[in-house]
């Protein structure tokens, strides 16, 4: 998948927020699909997705259109905004599109865990893919134990590194923390910056967390967010806390770039490509602009970033790509339920997934070579989607951007920065 620097971060913005923090695809609402007439099958069924989706949903249709007489289709595309307002406005008056947009998970007007209980979807649970779903991406997809959304996968949060660089040091992808740190060292003893950090870029801020956390936290309590939820469990009082801390162990240790909160997303992906930087935490769906940006693209991969000294305990942070979901109003239901059920076989899953640059959400397909060393842990169950997904509001996400960048520049403490991320989540709904 071929993105310019603007779409990468658009579609990052999407991928790590799940339902919080949604791509912003430009222009406005586009007709963009099928013939547009009415079908020996029911009608044309309409379908509104978000620029991301684009490649892979356009793909799935035509395909499905193709294998079936008389099916055909009206697909447009929105901007998030419209997303979160006037398609939230049509799906509670009853006027909502067939097939539409779904973020995974929890925290917006438009995720799957807000749609689902005001009763605006239509639930999937009876479809065979559905069994499919790795347990621990069920929060992503299920309410109440059933499904209501479609995704085709899932992108990797790991380090991005630049080959070359780790060469010049003398260094491999650490499969422990106290390895990371080694190489961390090594090169910084070589001239390089060990971890480019674009912190002045809200978003940035979250990924260092989000790639500890699930070492910290989720490989010795799976069930967090659902404690979480119950009032049972706290930010504070747990491997958050040990997360945050190594964040600023990085920091103190100087294994940052100057001032990361002077410095943007746009600067340290160049500091990677160029080697001036070693690595950068970030997810597989940038993976293309920072090769884009490099003389070679083979000068770049991924590897999961360690944050315990256990190797089996090192989890990795998965999040589930925004998918699609089927109006409870709709009045071709029926056939709207046939299409996301074609979606979920292998060979269209696949895909769809390839088309997004990411990894299926199960099966054994083809994918880029830069993943295979998250494979194993897809496979282990020992993969959760980015913690934002579970989480109840729109509050927690942008609280913690605020408390990383006043951690970084030295303004607050990490019990005083849990506090203010519970303070937010207990906020509810």
């Amino acid at each position: 998948m071929a993105l310019d620097r603007s779409v990468s971060r658009r579609r990052l913005l999407q991928l790590l927020g799940g339902a919080t923090v949604t791509a912003a695809a430009s222009g406005t609402l586009a007709a963009c699909g099928g013939g547009g007439g009415s079908s020996s099958s029911g009608g044309t069924l309409k379908v509104i997705g978000v620029g991301d989706q684009e490649a892979g949903l356009r793909k799935v249709l035509d395909a499905y259109k193709s294998s079936h007489s008389g099916f055909d289709f009206n697909l447009s595309f929105a901007p998030a905004d419209q997303v979160q307002t006037a398609l939230r406005t049509q799906l509670g008056g009853g006027n909502a599109p067939d097939v539409h947009v779904v973020y995974p998970g929890n925290g917006s007007a438009m995720s799957m865990a807000q749609l689902s209980k005001a009763g605006l979807l239509t639930d999937l649970s009876s479809q065979s893919w559905t069994q499919k779903v790795p347990s621990g991406f069920k929060g992503a997809f299920q309410n109440e134990g059933k499904t209501y959304i479609f995704s085709p996968g899932s992108s990797m949060l790991g380090a991005i590194y630049n080959k070359k660089a780790f060469a010049t040091a003398g260094v491999q992808p650490p499969a422990t923390w106290s390895e990371l740190l080694t190489v961390c060292d090594k090169l910084k003893k070589k001239g390089i910056v060990p971890i480019a950090l674009g912190a002045q870029t809200p978003w940035i801020t979250q990924l260092i967390n989000y790639a500890l956390v699930p070492g910290t936290v989720y490989a010795k309590t799976p069930d967090f967010d659902d404690k979480m939820a119950a009032g049972t469990a706290s930010f504070a009082d747990s491997g958050w806390a040990d997360a945050m801390t190594k964040y600023l162990e990085l920091q103190k240790r100087g294994f940052f770039n100057d001032n990361p909160n002077g410095t943007t997303y746009e600067q340290a992906t160049s500091m990677v490509a160029t080697g001036k930087a070693a690595m950068a935490v970030q997810v597989s769906a940038v993976l293309s602009a920072f090769r884009a940006a490099a003389s070679s693209p083979d000068d770049l991969s991924m590897f999961p970033f360690p944050a315990t000294d256990v190797v089996a305990d090192n989890w990795i942070p998965a999040g589930v790509v925004v998918g699609i979901a089927v109006s409870a109003k709709s009045k071709k239901a029926d056939q709207a339920k046939a299409f996301l059920d074609y979606c979920g076989q292998q060979e269209n899953l696949n895909t769809w997934a390839e088309a997004v640059s990411c990894v299926p959400l199960y099966g054994d397909a083809k994918v880029d070579p830069a993943l295979t060393s998250f494979l194993p842990s897809l496979k282990a169950n020992k993969a959760v989607p980015f913690m934002d997904q579970r989480w109840p509001n729109a509050e927690v996400q942008p609280t913690h951007f605020a408390v990383v960048q006043q951690l970084l520049g030295g303004k607050t403490t990490v019990p005083d920065a849990l506090k203010k991320m519970d303070e937010a989540y207990r906020k509810g709904a």
